[in-house]
């Protein structure tokens, strides 16, 4: 698995959203956020998550869409619980994906991170074909950013305390850093 020259991963399918822009000038990646998602909560599946990165959610469709729908979100990349990559931002700009967020004191974590977006919800184990998938990708993104290393790798919860709880108590960083190599 590999970034190709323009920032998409290569066998992830595009599905470009509109909810992104330029990093500031000089600014680089050097942080992974792992996220989770699931739309409407709870439920895994459907074109929803994808309408909602495009701006196409249809407040109609679920009472909880009602809420959501006005949203100008996006993260980079999203692991389905099947293991299907699927990719709205490349990786060089910014995703909207960490809103009011600080790692390691910095602010706007925006600016310098990637956004990754598991199916998945806080209290429901995560698949297992979800860990070696997200694992290579974040090899090829290691490879494509030296800087991005094993300690700059953090989830909503921690850059947004109080405010997000995601990836949750389900998501296994042990298995995670295992599968990267980073544990016994």
């Amino acid at each position: 698995m590999r970034i190709d020259p323009t920032g998409w991963l290569e066998g992830a399918r595009r599905r470009p959203s509109p909810n992104r822009d330029d990093r500031p000038v000089g600014v680089e990646a050097d942080l992974i956020v792992i996220h989770g998602i699931s739309l409407p909560p709870g439920e895994f599946g459907g074109p929803w998550i994808d309408a909602l990165f495009a701006n196409q959610l249809d407040p109609a469709a679920h009472p909880y869409f009602q809420e959501i729908a006005c949203l100008r979100v996006s993260a980079h990349l999203l692991v389905r619980r099947d293991g299907e990559l699927v990719q709205y931002v490349p990786f060089q700009h910014r995703a909207w994906h960490a809103g009011d967020s600080v790692y390691a004191g910095r602010s706007r974590c925006n600016d310098f991170s990637v956004g990754i977006e598991l199916e998945g919800t806080d209290h429901r184990p995560y698949d297992d074909r979800q860990y070696p998938r997200l694992a290579a990708v974040i090899r090829a993104l290691r490879a494509a950013y030296p800087a991005m290393t094993p300690e700059r790798l953090t989830g909503h919860a921690d850059i947004a305390p109080g405010r997000k709880t995601d990836p949750g108590p389900a998501f296994d960083w042990v298995r995670l850093r295992r599968l990267l190599g980073e544990t016994d």
